[in-house]
């Protein structure tokens, strides 16, 4: 698979990533089995990018994780974030960072985290003190680059003047284009794009359902695109993909994927999945490039993304 640099810190990672949130928690039951052989699918279908988080299971992701990658650690780049607590209040002292980096680093099993997200922003914290704690954190060893995840212009350039930021990673797929507005900032600072959930939280697969026939603890269970109203709408508008992707001899999800890669070279998907042949379908989207006659049809189904917000309001990031 080729690669990509995202920002202008030197950080490469493959075309596509992948995504582990899945594994642990968001989307249904799965298990660490069914983790391991995803991720290592990933790995044989060229994949070196792999994502994850103290959020997701607090050490069971990242165990998981880190013991699929062992056999490749110098190969890949493994991605963690702080900035959670258990109870989704936020929390980004710098000694709660140093303390969650000594936890990630031995659940990871690794001597050092490649890339370093604050989750989300702390409105308690200045990001000042945030960014020069992790530029500690490089100086040190224990971390390679930084990156913000759903932060503001505002955050990105005060934390990007303390220690520069690799990365912003961002809800972006055909259905969430909110982004689009920080890129500008993100092209003048140097910083790339890692779009997490680019198949639209799985209905850009084509196996949506209604939110009622999914297991209580699954996210989509409250997302708003899945109510009724806007389920409607976005199945309809999936089906007209659909279409189109068949016409080219591909999946909707290589589509949607071509698609999010088709945004600029400094844009990395992280698709996520705990099936190892559709990681492997996933993967094979990095190969498909998209004419502009096939970029206008998807702009007219989806001008501006799919139908309903990504969350309902009390859980909605705020861009600072």
């Amino acid at each position: 698979m080729h690669q990509r640099i995202l920002g202008s810190q030197g950080l490469t990672s493959s075309a596509l990533g992948y995504g582990a949130m899945g594994i642990s928690t968001a989307y249904g039951t799965g298990s660490g089995s069914d983790g391991a052989a995803a991720i290592r699918a990933a790995v044989d279908a060229g994949i070196t990018h792999f994502d994850t988080a103290e959020l997701y299971g607090f050490g069971d992701n990242e165990r998981v994780v880190g013991a699929a990658l062992a056999p490749v650690r110098d190969q890949v780049v493994i991605a963690t974030k702080f900035g959670f607590t258990r109870d989704f209040g936020f929390d980004s002292r710098p000694e709660h960072i140093r303390e969650v980096v000594r936890n990630s680093l031995r659940f990871l099993g690794t001597d050092r985290i490649d890339l370093l997200y604050q989750h989300r922003v702390d409105p308690t914290v200045p990001i000042e003190d945030v960014a020069g704690t992790v530029g500690e954190l490089v100086q040190a060893g224990d971390v390679a680059y930084f990156g913000l995840s759903e932060a503001g212009e505002g955050t990105l350039r005060r934390a990007h003047a303390v220690h520069p930021v690799s990365v912003m990673q961002m809800e972006f797929s055909l259905f969430e284009r909110d982004v689009e507005r920080l890129r500008g900032a993100m092209a003048d600072l140097g910083v790339g794009l890692v779009a997490y959930s680019p198949l639209g939280r799985g209905f850009l697969t084509g196996t949506a359902k209604p939110a009622a026939q999914y297991e209580p603890e699954d996210m989509r269970t409250s997302d708003p695109r899945w109510q009724p109203g806007n389920f409607e709408k976005n199945v309809a508008a999936v089906a007209q993909l659909a279409d189109l992707a068949r016409s080219l001899g591909v999946t909707i999800s290589q589509l949607a994927l071509a698609w999010v890669l088709a945004q600029g070279e400094q844009v990395v998907p992280i698709p996520g999945s705990r099936n190892p042949e559709r990681v492997v379908e996933n993967a094979r989207a990095a190969d498909l490039r998209l004419e502009p006659d096939v970029l206008q049809r998807i702009a007219e189904i989806l001008p501006t993304g799919g139908y309903g917000a990504r969350y309902v309001d009390e859980h909605m990031p705020t861009w600072q």
